[in-house]
């Protein structure tokens, strides 16, 4: 669905931030007459989610993922298939990314009314790590589009032979003691 969002964004301007995009639906003059009293439009992300879900048979939700961060918080309770719960982690990713042009703006007013220096450069430091995090989300979202196969849990590496690259979970025994 993120996919299909930036599909129809760069459709406007290459590299458009969905968010940032509308679209608008209408009929041309040669279409039957019932289809061109009537047009739709608004964001690009909504669109692009039913468009998906048309695309392949998903159920099409009643209203878009909620935007609040306490409301995504209680969908994430509510998420029970895992295209909704990728789209739980791609709608708080876009949050960040919405969050760190937040943030930006106030580092360019602290630099502009000349607060501290430190204040601006935290405010950047912020900035850059809510991005990291938007994309590192953006990178695992898929994986909970499907069900494992396998167990991948460190204990089960290790079970199968793999223990060089897991971390130790439990505190090794103590040697036996010697009277």
């Amino acid at each position: 669905m993120h996919d299909l969002a930036r599909a129809l964004a760069d459709q406007l301007h290459p590299g458009a931030a969905p968010r940032d995009v509308t679209v608008s639906f209408g009929a041309r003059r040669q279409a039957p007459i019932e289809y061109r009293s009537r047009g739709r439009g608004g964001p690009v992300t909504v669109y692009a989610q039913a468009l998906h879900a048309a695309l392949y048979g998903l159920p099409t939700p009643g209203e878009s993922l909620p935007t609040a961060l306490d409301a995504l918080l209680q969908a994430t309770h509510t998420a029970t298939v895992p295209e909704q719960k990728t789209a739980v982690l791609r709608q708080v990713a876009e949050q960040l990314r919405n969050a760190a042009e937040i943030i930006q703006r106030y580092q360019y007013r602290a630099q502009w009314d000349r607060f501290p220096t430190d204040v601006a450069e935290q405010l950047a430091t912020a900035h850059d790590q809510a991005r990291q995090i938007a994309q590192a989300l953006d990178r695992v979202a898929p994986a909970f589009g499907h069900q494992p196969t396998t167990d991948t849990t460190p204990r089960a590496r290790a079970a199968h032979g793999q223990s060089a690259t897991t971390l130790v979970t439990s505190s090794p025994s103590p040697a036996p003691r010697h009277r």
